[in-house]
């Protein structure tokens, strides 16, 4: 009981970080002049994976779940999320890549930790595509 409880805690701490990284993370997107919309996709993306994901098992910190990226675009969404695509797969990783890329100026990761979740990005796409589609369509 003490370890669910101090899992509860962890993730109650990181979820108030992650509202300010969220919210530092909106303004450097609008400081970028994008559209309100896409602002709210690339945050509402993010705010998935940081707040459900990383705390869906343990509880990861967003500057930690670099290196989670792969596993969550290719297995955990796809099953959890009814709205996966292969569309929504691409937008998820050009999200995180911004994210990533914030995370590096704000000198909360490392630069070759964005390099290596490009690179996981680049490699991976396109068998997180084949898994979405594959996935989708084995319910018709």
């Amino acid at each position: 009981m003490e370890d669910y409880e101090q899992y509860e805690a962890d993730c109650e701490e990181i979820r108030k970080e992650n509202e300010a990284l969220l919210s530092l993370f909106e303004k450097h997107l609008e400081q970028a002049n994008l559209s309100t919309k896409t602002i709210k996709n690339h945050v509402d993306n993010v705010n998935f994976y940081i707040n459900q994901y990383l705390l869906y098992y343990e509880a990861i910190p967003a500057n930690k779940g670099v290196f989670e990226v792969g596993d969550f675009l290719g297995d955990w969404f796809v099953r959890k999320a009814m709205w996966s695509t292969a569309a929504q797969i691409k937008k998820n990783a050009t999200s995180f890549k911004k994210f990533y890329a914030f995370l590096l100026e704000q000198q909360l990761i490392q630069k070759q930790d964005l390099e290596e979740l490009k690179e996981i990005i680049k490699e991976q796409m396109n068998d997180w595509l084949e898994n979405v589609n594959d996935y989708n369509n084995s319910f018709f």
